[in-house]
């Protein structure tokens, strides 16, 4: 009898690691009982028979992470076999920093969206975006430039306030926490500019 657990999403993407090697983004293509399939870098696939875990987001409480075996590999195409049931992996607690940075925005079906972040850790996103409205719970496609850098994530809404514009009466704008879980390349980019950001308050304090 097959076995039901919870599965990522199809067509979402995922943090793969193959033994104590460095994570990749994978995409998700099918999911179905005890069963994915993965769409990895060339680079990234490992051999039939390797146990490889998966992570993807659990907001707000962390993370998911699942453990699977690789059964069939076809090029760039992996066949899992889910061993066990996802386990809930507890965020640290984030150094938070910066403000004022731009954000884009992207959802499917959706104008594109500009704002600017209130602060920023390897977890979440405090931003205000003007002229759009979110829901919570919804996928948030962030396109974020700190400082020389950008880093691009997948994000769920959470804690959405809608701020209407009063005077004079304007258009919609909301203030919302983006929840995400980084790559350690998209980590490092986060951790550097927040630490720099802190330094230059100190200096100018």
């Amino acid at each position: 009898m097959t076995t039901s657990v919870l599965l990522p999403d199809a067509g979402s993407y995922v943090e793969m690691t193959a033994s104590d090697e460095q994570a990749n983004r994978v995409r998700v293509v099918h999911a179905d009982g005890a069963a994915l399939t993965l769409s990895a870098p060339l680079v990234a696939v490992p051999g039939v028979g390797s146990a490889v875990t998966l992570r993807w987001s659990a907001a707000p409480r962390g993370r998911y992470a699942l453990t699977c075996a690789v059964v069939e590999v076809d090029e760039n195409r992996l066949e899992l076999e889910v061993r066990g049931e996802p386990l809930v992996e507890q965020q640290r607690h984030f150094v938070r920093g910066g403000g004022g940075e731009q954000v884009v925005m992207r959802r499917t079906g959706f104008p594109e969206a500009t704002g600017w972040i209130r602060d920023i850790s390897e977890h979440s996103m405090r931003g205000h975006f003007e002229g759009t409205n979110v829901r919570d719970g919804e996928t948030l496609h962030l396109w974020i430039q700190l400082g020389t850098e950008v880093v691009e994530l997948t994000a769920i809404a959470t804690k959405v306030a809608a701020l209407p514009q009063q005077v004079p009466p304007g258009p919609m704008s909301v203030e919302l926490v983006a929840i995400f879980s980084v790559t350690e390349a998209e980590a490092r980019i986060i951790r550097r500019y927040v630490m720099k950001q802190q330094l230059l308050s100190r200096t100018r304090a």
